[in-house]
């Protein structure tokens, strides 16, 4: 959902909430219109009224807004959710009701069963703002999400072809195979190792990937075919620096989120003489998988982008597939181009 859109709906929401408040006062007994009339011009002013009941309101409207939903019900944290749910606002109303007694010499000398009943009342009407902001804050990630499925599906053959391009670079299966066909001559044996990664790269493309997810240790096999084969081009044993650390074991993956980031590594990675040229790191916990790969290149490739699917993509793949579920971080400096990318399996 656009911005614009959602500044407008949270400004009527908040115009929808005086409205009412204006109409009760409107329909209430002649005796207290009066009173109700010269309390909605309270409002509109640094007053009691305002800071007992309009800014405990605003502050637990935005509480749950923000952090409550991103941080409890988003991840389906539901005892955090209740616990910060009912005592938050309470919280905020205690603090305001502070403010209007330091502020307003009047409202200090409020009895104790005042103060317990104003602090009911506006904790209760907090809970409230804070409830239909869980609902607002909701609809819009629900709305967000629906839009994002359907532009990929309006790019479905963009993205298809190029994943394709992707998945099959012929720039690296040419290398591939015309490595392979010079080592034959040099070692058979070796080439014929290298002849059987090829092929489980193809398969592992073919049929492995039209699976929502598939296991890790399947993803992972691919990934190393696919480096032993970067490989055979240089001699420096050093240039390519990967390691895994955990058990893959039993986790399940979306198919094809890391071999973007690889791919565009060996691409604009510097010489392949130098060492550590290109790092690539997976450190696996039955709680998330964090994957790091950076590369260094040289100044001819400064100006150009590392894009791959493209980081946009890539990112509306990872929002469609790990809402709330990943974090993403991509940097560029130094001459040395970094993506981590963090899945969280506690999340599902």
């Amino acid at each position: 959902m656009k911005k614009s859109a959602i500044i407008l709906l949270h400004i009527g929401y908040w115009l929808l909430y005086f409205f009412l408040i204006t109409t009760f006062i409107l329909v209430m007994p002649t005796g207290f219109r009066h009173r109700g009339i010269m309390a909605i011009g309270q409002v509109l002013l640094l007053s009691p009224m305002t800071i007992n009941l309009i800014l405990p309101g605003l502050f637990g409207f935005y509480f749950f807004y923000t952090f409550l939903f991103s941080k409890f019900l988003q991840l389906k944290k539901f005892p955090g959710l209740i616990f910060f749910g009912l005592t938050a606002p309470f919280i905020f109303s205690f603090l305001c009701m502070l403010l209007s007694s330091f502020l307003f010499v009047n409202d200090a000398k409020m009895t104790s069963n005042d103060k317990l009943g104003l602090l009911f009342f506006s904790g209760t009407l907090t809970c409230i703002h804070g409830t239909i902001a869980l609902i607002i804050r909701g609809f819009i990630t629900w709305y967000t999400d629906i839009k994002v499925k359907e532009e990929l599906n309006k790019k479905n053959y963009e993205t298809e072809l190029a994943l394709v391009k992707s998945q099959i670079n012929p720039h690296f299966l040419f290398n591939a195979i015309n490595n392979i066909d010079v080592l034959i001559l040099k070692d058979g044996q070796k080439a014929s190792a290298f002849l059987n990664k090829l092929s489980d790269i193809m398969r592992f493309m073919l049929y492995e990937t039209k699976t929502e997810k598939i296991p890790l240790q399947k993803e992972l096999s691919y990934i190393e075919n696919y480096i032993e084969l970067q490989r055979i081009r240089t001699s420096n044993t050093g240039y390519i620096n990967y390691s895994v650390s955990g058990d893959p074991s039993g986790l399940r993956i979306a198919p094809m989120l890391f071999i973007p980031f690889i791919e565009n590594a060996f691409k604009y990675a510097d010489s392949n003489k130098i060492s550590n040229a290109v790092k690539i790191n997976f450190t696996i916990t039955d709680e998330q998988l964090d994957f790091t790969c950076e590369n260094s290149y040289s100044e001819i490739f400064t100006n150009q982008t590392h894009s791959g699917l493209g980081n946009e993509l890539i990112r509306k793949r990872l929002l469609l597939m790990y809402p709330g579920k990943h974090t993403l971080e991509i940097t560029n400096k130094n001459r040395t181009y970094k993506a981590n990318l963090q899945l969280y399996f506690h999340a599902d």
